[in-house]
């Protein structure tokens, strides 16, 4: 069909049928000037998935211009995708690569007040998608704060480095930025799409105003490492944990799971079991005990002296029972743990026979502990008895807030010495994810292992790897199953 227009060619097909997730008024359409033959177009109701983080919001288009005299490659084609649901994530169109079989991302322009996204073509024929990546968010908020003074912004979804263009929805003014801090914390503002420097803000808005309703372009997107290994046409993740599962909290089942059977060494997860055992024998957090030497030679049962986590304290120092159980959960501190079972009330075989007897009444038949702190590779579970354990740890609202600590300070009674621990999870340290529950564990026999448990708006979920390559995979790898997993409670 070819219809004459004077400056540009238009073509919009609306779908007639229904794929879930899909709104009926996506439609496609192509702007070219000069030109006036329409392309033959039709939608499939194929439901395609470019990976497991993109979520479709278009029907997937073929199109074809019969003639090939009416294109010109030095004025390319605009491609525009409508779309009719609010959507303020980043959004994507993909074309398929016929010679290399896979969907390729088209570099793409969001006007979410017009509701479509543009990009440009000088192909003659295809088949294209729209999609939306509910991992980075694009459309929102922006606030301001005192930072560097400069055209800087903050992002929790951007490394730093990268070149940001803001957008202020309500006079189009705009201002390209450099990320150079973390934030905002998606968990407390979840609509905030960056935090601006004072200076970046005021060129787009008043300070007076405070919030701005925003939307971004990345002009040079450095994403983060986890960002980084999800940039891969995959249907699930691809980590390199041994084994790793993630746990729907309120149904007890499993969403994703990899070797989640397996039973291997847990090393330090295994201190969530012995603060639980402690804390349910209902101490006084305040009472000062004392601390012994012998607590870490206990340590040194497993280890060379000086290879164990530890919290350098000398023999004969006082200090607060809570100030233990703080090292010993946000510190990971060893000697910690053996001195919180020399002071319980219980023998140290009888304090480790509590922790083998809860977990087996909470139906972790294959998990043993032979001593409290990890250090033994004889202390084994799974992923899957693991994450079974956290949901009934967890239900503890003190140890909820103790193992997500960023940080904690405290003084020994009697030098007035003062120690810090920080949190071994550096999700915790910073994420835009809401941690409710984190143990992070190391040994060499066990790996790198890590358990977060995180709130979502559909539930919360436990996730669980085992045996990661190396510490900085640990985190990436639990990080990539937290997105995973949030995707999977939104369907």
């Amino acid at each position: 069909m070819i219809l004459k227009l004077k400056k540009y060619l238009w073509l919009l097909l609306i779908p007639l049928f229904f794929i879930p997730g899909i709104t009926k008024a996506s439609s496609l359409s192509f702007v070219s000037p000069g030109y006036s033959v329409i392309p033959e177009i039709a939608t499939s109701s194929e439901v395609i998935n470019v990976s497991w983080q993109w979520q479709a919001l278009s029907p997937v288009f073929d199109y074809k211009f019969v003639s090939d005299q009416i294109f010109d490659p030095a004025q390319p084609m605009t491609i525009k995708i409508s779309y009719d649901k609010t959507n303020n994530y980043l959004k994507q169109i993909f074309v398929y690569d016929e010679l290399g079989g896979k969907w390729l991302p088209l570099e793409t322009h969001d006007f979410p007040n017009e509701k479509y996204v543009s990009a440009t073509t000088t192909s003659l024929s295809g088949r294209l998608a729209l999609f939306s990546n509910q991992n980075i968010l694009t459309v929102g908020t922006a606030s301001w704060y005192n930072y560097k003074g400069g055209n800087f912004a903050a992002s929790p979804d951007y490394a730093k480095g990268s070149l940001i263009r803001v957008y202020n929805l309500s006079n189009n003014k705009f201002v390209d930025v450099t990320i150079n801090d973390w934030g905002p914390e998606r968990a407390k503002h979840p609509d905030r799409v960056v935090d601006l420097d004072k200076v970046a803000f005021k060129k787009i808005a008043s300070t007076g105003d405070g919030l701005v309703k925003i939307k971004i372009e990345p002009l040079k997107a450095i994403v983060s490492s986890v960002n980084q290994k999800l940039d891969q046409q995959k249907s699930e993740p691809v980590i390199s944990a041994s084994s790793a599962i993630i746990f729907n909290e309120k149904t007890s089942e499993m969403i994703w799971g990899k070797n989640a059977d397996k039973v291997a060494p847990l090393a330090s997860l295994t201190k969530l079991a012995a603060i639980k055992v402690f804390l349910d024998l209902k101490p006084n957090l305040n009472k000062v005990v004392t601390y012994k030497i012998q607590d870490e030679k206990n340590n040194e049962k497993y280890c060379e002296p000086g290879e164990a986590a530890k919290i350098k304290l000398k023999n004969g120092d006082t200090l607060k029972i809570q100030d233990l159980v703080y090292a010993a959960l946000v510190g990971s501190a060893n000697n910690a743990v053996e001195s919180l079972v020399r002071v319980s009330g219980l023998s140290r075989d009888k304090f480790i026979a509590q922790m083998n007897k809860m977990v087996k009444e909470m139906g972790a038949t294959s998990t043993s502990f032979i001593e409290p702190s990890g250090l033994s590779p004889e202390n084994v579970s799974s992923p899957h008895e693991y994450a079974i354990i956290s949901k009934a740890i967890l239900s503890n609202p003190l140890i909820q807030k103790i193992s997500t600590t960023i940080s904690y300070k405290f003084k020994t009674i009697n030098t007035k010495k003062e120690y810090k621990v920080i949190n071994t999870d550096k999700l915790v340290q910073a994420s835009p994810y809401l941690i409710t529950g984190s143990k992070t564990g190391y040994l060499d026999e066990a790996g790198y292992c890590l358990m977060t448990r995180v709130k979502t708006a559909d539930g919360s979920i436990i996730v669980v790897n085992f045996s990661s390559k190396n510490r900085e995979e640990s985190f990436l790898d639990n990080e990539q199953l937290i997105l995973y997993g949030t995707a999977k409670l939104k369907k």
